[in-house]
């Protein structure tokens, strides 16, 4: 009997995603747990794995397809047996080695291919039924005022609608491709009592323009559409602002160089300079604890711990991957940590847990050559370090005495709603003077 693959739980709120690559062809064995296909949801990327071992015996949804959570998009045939029993969802006859060709039909659905060659009798294939998004288990799906065309609603933006009154006319005006989320929601509100502005409407889903002469019209990413709303969205919904200063790096390299070799022999990772970092922002967040915070609604909400945002380069675009408890960890716990977010981001295998709850963000634009910007925030925090390139520079030393030192500029962008210019440029101080003086971070004074 074939077991089914279904599209697994993607995170809160997340309903909805896109089926990526497949990793298996139809008619080949497969290990349990073994990974099948790619599905891309807003906020990762996640491999699904075999539920069994046997043979992929049908592909039900092809690559570029829209798909719900719990939607069935492949079959396994379970054991070695079914290897010869495995036949073609789109035909009778036995099982091609490789994929066959699908033709996309008006609603997204795969059809069987038409072609000279096929079999006159061969039937056409049942559709697939599609699974319909279900509540949190729990909870009670609240009534909805009159929907607006061709936009749906996650079942926490429901919920939050019904309990604030918002109709759907209000908050379809902020929907992208016509998906209200409880974050539209929250921005509705936020312009009722006088906050943040909505975005501007955003306009309805348009056909692939026509290529002109030496061009290329490639449709953007789930990944890649969901970073470019949420950095519009951190501009429109928080006052942002940004502080500058410049790090005498000297002391961070001379540790480098007089322990590297025995810290790697020791933890088999190089120390890094984003461990360093990682740490004089934990000090400077405890110091300063409003960069650790965010606005809700009409309230502060200070966090009492540092889970600390890396933005990397994914195999997709930027993902901001989170280490957890960052106060906690050694420096070379930091960097084991940073080096497997890193690799699972450009193996394009992150997950939603990977990537949910930051308190703050550090991002290094360093390593491609940057050698000044002003970051954006990753929403709802409140505040996002910037690193640059390490350039030697001339300096006044001691006794007026002109040195060239190996200097980096750091920004910090942050939200002046709720923080002050004064704790910020002190906050930025403060990792300053961590990093120009790396044994107090190591000893916590």
């Amino acid at each position: 009997m074939p077991v089914q693959l279904k599209v697994p739980s993607l995170g809160e709120s997340v309903t909805q995603a896109t089926v990526g690559a497949w990793l298996k062809k139809e008619g080949e064995p497969v290990q349990v747990d073994e990974p099948l296909v790619e599905v891309e949801s807003e906020k990762a990327t996640v491999a699904v794995p075999a539920p069994a071992a046997g043979i992929l015996r049908k592909v039900l949804r092809a690559t570029g397809d829209t798909v719900n959570v719990g939607d069935v998009i492949a079959e396994v045939e379970e054991g070695a047996a079914a290897q010869s029993t495995a036949t073609s969802p789109f035909g009778s006859g036995p099982m091609p080695g490789g994929v066959v060709p699908v033709a996309r039909s008006v609603n997204g659905s795969a059809a069987q291919a038409a072609g000279a060659s096929a079999p006159a009798a061969a039937p056409a294939p049942t559709p697939t039924p599609r699974a319909e998004p279900r509540p949190s288990p729990g909870l009670v799906a609240a009534p909805e005022p009159a929907p607006v065309p061709a936009v749906r609603a996650s079942p926490s933006a429901r919920r939050l609608m019904a309990e604030q009154g918002v109709r759907a006319e209000e908050v379809a005006r902020v929907a992208a491709a016509g998906q209200v989320r409880k974050e539209d929601v929250e921005r509705v509100l936020g312009a009722r009592d006088g906050g943040a502005q909505p975005l501007a409407a955003v306009p309805a889903a348009q056909p692939a323009p026509e290529a002109g002469p030496r061009e290329r019209v490639v449709p953007m990413t789930t990944l890649r559409r969901t970073v470019a709303r949420r950095l519009v969205e951190a501009q429109h919904t928080a006052a942002i602002l940004t502080t500058f200063n410049e790090v005498d790096m000297s002391r961070v390299l001379a540790l480098r160089e007089k322990h590297g070799e025995v810290f790697l022999a020791r933890h088999g990772v190089k120390l890094g300079f984003m461990s360093f970092f990682v740490k004089a922002a934990v000090d400077a967040l405890r110091a300063f604890p409003a960069v650790n915070a965010e606005i809700r609604g009409e309230s502060i909400v200070y966090k009492d711990h540092y889970d600390v945002g890396v933005a990397v380069g994914g195999g997709k675009g930027l993902v901001v991957p989170v280490v957890r408890d960052a106060d906690a960890l050694s420096f070379a716990e930091i960097e084991k940590t940073v080096g497997e977010l890193a690799k699972k981001a450009r193996d394009n295998k992150l997950g939603p847990a990977d990537l949910a709850g930051g308190t703050f963000t550090i991002s290094n634009g360093g390593v491609y050559g940057s050698l000044l910007s002003t970051p954006i925030l990753n929403p709802p925090q409140s505040g996002i370090l910037g690193l640059h390139k390490i350039e030697k520079r001339p300096v006044v030393g001691e006794g007026d005495a002109v040195v060239v030192r190996p200097m980096m500029y750091v920004a910090l962008s942050y939200d002046h709603r709720i923080i002050d210019g004064r704790e910020a440029v002190s906050f930025l101080v403060k990792v300053k003077e961590g990093i120009e003086d790396p044994e107090r971070l190591l000893l916590e004074v």
